[in-house]
């Protein structure tokens, strides 16, 4: 008997037809022998929606009640998903995620996970029950309820999986799983049969939008076998583990883009030390998520530096920014929403060269300008021009074969 994690998104439980073929798959895999715990996220665009009413019934959002509201969500579906089960024979019982022992810090709307107690999960499913998690959530050290921000059904699925030991990790989507790039810009766009869990980190973190990123760092970090596949056809999907160190890994597999970040240039910089420190220091603080970096050479004892931020932060990190110059001795701050970012990436690029090359050549050919260039060990990306970037992720994806079976 093996012990099954299978995570459902929004999408997958819109409505009551879709969650009653969620409760028939669950029984099947309950038949076949398996123990199964079921995580759901909220109904199709609940959370929007419970967004929207709280911005008409107030402007002011207290991190606390806006926990407590979204999270409403995910509790809905639970209960409604236990109901389909129960109505098809199946034992189960739903538990939130303080009921399901997810200990978390105190930062509201986007909180961490600190600790997993899953006594309760356990004695649920050794008296037969498929037990089912509202995602999302659990309960801080403050003995409030968290959310675990956009996304976090798929960290509490993988969250849950490593606590209990679970064979695996089933994460159900509306797409059948990872794909060489977005099929959307390139319909010759192939599904991998397998990706390592750095390769995925890299996608996830240059514009791949599902998995969520975290659940992907806590699968990396916890050897958490992962199953990203389509609750519309249930068909095998892609697998995510551990590089396999005998195997030849693909030079380039996968090809992703992002259109979210904003660049920001911070000019005539002072070129001493401490002042990179000081204005990045003052980010952080304000909870400003700062990406790629690129500081151009000292000219005549000043420098300028740009980075991209989330476009959501753009106008808090350019008012903050715009007080730092005057303190620094900065000539200006100036930024540019228009640009995206196309990464390719690769395990195989670790031991060969010419990548960065090739890229390089290829955007040229098609007449793209790159204004940044970051790299990792099996990534290398580069700022565009937002109304190039699908261009840039068609050309790169024949570039590297990726269209090829």
């Amino acid at each position: 008997m093996a012990l099954v994690v299978q995570k459902f998104g929004g999408t997958s439980v819109a409505d009551a037809e879709r969650m009653r073929e969620v409760a028939d798959h669950v029984a099947r895999t309950v038949r076949r022998g398996d123990q199964v715990v079921l995580v759901v996220s909220a109904m199709g665009k609940e959370t929007d929606e419970l967004l929207r009413l709280a911005a008409e019934v107030s402007s002011v959002h207290p991190g606390r009640e806006m926990d407590m509201l979204i999270t409403a969500g995910e509790r809905k579906a639970m209960a409604l998903v236990c109901m389909a089960l129960h109505h098809i024979g199946i034992d189960s019982e739903s538990f939130t995620g303080s009921q399901a022992g997810f200990l978390t810090d105190t930062n509201h709307r986007n909180a961490k996970i600190l600790e997993v107690r899953p006594d309760r999960i356990r004695a649920s499913l050794d008296a037969g029950r498929v037990a089912v998690l509202g995602g999302s959530q659990g309960v801080s050290t403050d003995h409030e309820v968290t959310f675990l921000g956009r996304g976090g059904s798929d960290t509490t699925a993988v969250a849950i999986a490593h606590a209990l030991g679970a064979e695996c990790c089933e994460l159900y989507t509306d797409v059948t799983g990872v794909y060489t790039t977005d099929p959307r810009v390139v319909p010759t766009a192939r599904r991998m049969p397998t990706i390592s869990f750095d390769e995925l980190l890299e996608m996830t973190a240059t514009g791949c939008p599902k998995p969520a990123m975290r659940s992907v760092e806590y699968a990396r970090t916890h050897g958490v076998r992962l199953h990203v596949r389509s609750a519309f056809t249930w068909q095998e999907g892609t697998w995510v583990d551990e590089e396999e160190p005998d195997m030849e890994q693909a030079i380039v597999s996968a090809v992703t883009h992002d259109t979210s970040e904003a660049k920001m240039t911070l000019a005539g910089v002072p070129d001493r030390p401490g002042v990179a420190a000081t204005v990045f220091r003052a980010l952080a603080d304000q909870e400003v998520n700062v990406d790629m970096i690129v500081q151009n050479v000292s000219d005549h004892g000043v420098t300028d530096i740009s980075f991209t931020v989330p476009h959501a932060d753009l106008a808090s990190a350019m008012e903050h920014t715009e007080r730092l110059a005057a303190e620094v001795g900065a000539a200006g701050v100036s930024s540019d929403d228009t640009i995206a970012r196309v990464s390719v990436v690769g395990a195989g690029m670790r031991s060969n060269p010419g990548v960065a090359a090739t890229m390089f050549e290829t955007l040229s050919s098609c007449g793209v300008n790159i204004q940044m260039i970051s790299t990792s060990a099996i990534r290398v990306s580069c700022v565009v021009d937002g109304g190039q970037v699908e261009d840039a992720v068609r050309a790169l994806h024949e570039a590297f074969g990726l269209h090829e079976a």
